[in-house]
């Protein structure tokens, strides 16, 4: 039995994917790649902001058409959209077999086996947002040598402008025995790299374990053989403490990077979202990262456009962005989500405007960027080998900076053959506004 798996949206909802994937090998199915191969496919969706939830109804209208060209048998939706829109999936989009919400992806080969049979109505897999999935065999999609630990579910904050605690569920931490366990699995499978991810990773553990215990966790995790790399994202700012820092700057193991949010920098901007920091607190904790580690990659992401964002508002929004200097941002349009606070008030902005200071947000940190890469010229930089690119003859790769798919490579040139995984030291010759241009010395 052939299944094809398509997995949308964040990097914490591949997790999921892998987990799934991992049940079917070890239940013989047969993961294939090409749609008119496929007896089952199914659709891990994303329905963060409004864009996410039209890419997954358009990839759930493609595959269908598979059950008319193909050998299709069943088309299965999961994950947020899923989890969300149940009602408007089983009435709008007949082409869907059945449903499994974010909570309940252990229960994909129950809705396969009841599609497969083709009797009764329609399968629909939603436990209550408590408690986590059954763990499992996990099927790795990242290439074998990264690999994201997602150490919690669900979020406790309630911006007024983010759907996820509705549909993930509050705060559950990944007991702390059983991230280790995995990551002993993962390394010994070759993983070099940990990702750690969740809704918010800096308040791991204060659920089960009454305090926050993310420290712990990180150093336990840099005592496992064969992880060379520790990576932190969603690290929210006002969750920050010297504890962490400390731990980030003493353990060799945990790259000098990290991913912190902001959304804005304008104070009544930020109370309106429900964020639980000002600028003052984010420059001032930003400035405690990078007294600690001067080599810190600062990375973060803004929203454009929030309900009652003015001119005046966007214009300190550039000059925050210039004043700070962030290694890497990221930013979009606020998106209006049925069900949050935000998408009840009258003070929505023009979408062409929202996509217009977009635009200015991406092209001054576009200058930024370049004149942060330009001081790497003449520096050696470890290197993580993913890949090379045979038309041109150079290997890709990333350093302590790059989180993959987000942030820029290192583009290596080298006499010897490289391979992916391995680390080596290259000396930097070039750059551009987001890539870095080197040659190996081994």
């Amino acid at each position: 039995m052939n299944v094809l798996f398509v997995s949308l949206g964040c990097d914490k909802n591949l997790v999921d994917s892998e987990h799934m994937l991992g049940d079917l090998i070890d239940h013989d199915f047969t993961i294939c790649d090409n749609e008119e191969d496929a007896d089952i496919i199914v659709v891990n969706t994303c329905s963060f902001i409004a864009d996410a939830m039209e890419e997954s109804i358009q990839n759930i209208i493609d595959l269908s058409t598979y059950k008319e060209t193909g050998k299709l048998k069943g088309l299965i939706v999961s994950g947020c959209l899923a989890q969300r829109f149940t009602e408007d999936i089983l009435k709008d989009l007949p082409e869907v077999d059945a449903i499994i919400g974010t909570n309940s992806y252990d229960e994909l080969l129950n809705a396969i086996n009841i599609v497969l049979k083709k009797k009764g109505e329609k399968p629909v897999f939603k436990k209550e947002l408590t408690g986590l999935p059954k763990d499992g065999r996990r099927v790795l999609t990242t290439g074998g040598h990264f690999a994201y630990l997602k150490i919690a579910e669900g979020c406790n904050k309630r911006c007024t402008y983010c759907i996820i605690p509705y549909i993930r569920g509050d705060y559950r931490s990944v007991p702390m025995e059983r991230l280790l366990q995995e990551a002993k699995s993962l390394a010994a499978d070759g993983v070099k790299e940990l990702i750690l991810v969740a809704q918010e990773t800096t308040v791991y553990g204060v659920d089960i374990y009454g305090k926050k215990s993310l420290t712990e966790l990180l150093h336990k995790l840099c005592n496992i053989d064969g992880i060379e790399w520790i990576r932190i994202l969603y690290a929210y700012p006002e969750e920050i403490t010297d504890e962490l820092i400390e731990c980030m700057a003493s353990e060799p193991k945990i790259c000098h990077y990290i991913d912190m949010p902001i959304q804005h920098c304008n104070d009544d901007i930020l109370r309106q979202m429900g964020r639980k920091t000002n600028k003052i607190d984010i420059m001032n904790i930003a400035a405690r990262l990078r007294e600690a580690m001067p080599d810190i990659s600062l990375r973060t992401t803004l929203i454009c456009g929030f309900p009652g964002e003015t001119e005046d508002m966007h214009k300190e929004l550039l000059q925050f962005i210039k004043d700070m200097s962030f290694d890497r941002l990221g930013a979009f349009a606020y998106s209006k989500e049925d069900g949050t606070v935000a998408a009840t008030w009258d003070n929505q902005v023009d979408d062409d405007l929202k996509q217009e200071w977009v635009d200015e947000v991406m092209l001054c940190q576009k200058d930024i960027s370049l004149s942060n890469n330009e001081k790497y010229t003449g520096r050696q930089l470890q290197v993580f080998i993913e890949g090379k690119l045979p038309e041109d003859g150079v290997f890709i790769g990333r350093t302590y900076r790059d989180t993959p798919s987000v942030d820029g490579f290192m583009f290596v040139n080298s006499d010897t053959e490289l391979t992916s995984g391995q680390f080596v030291t290259v000396n930097v010759t070039g750059f551009d506004e987001y890539d870095l241009i080197g040659d190996v010395r081994l």
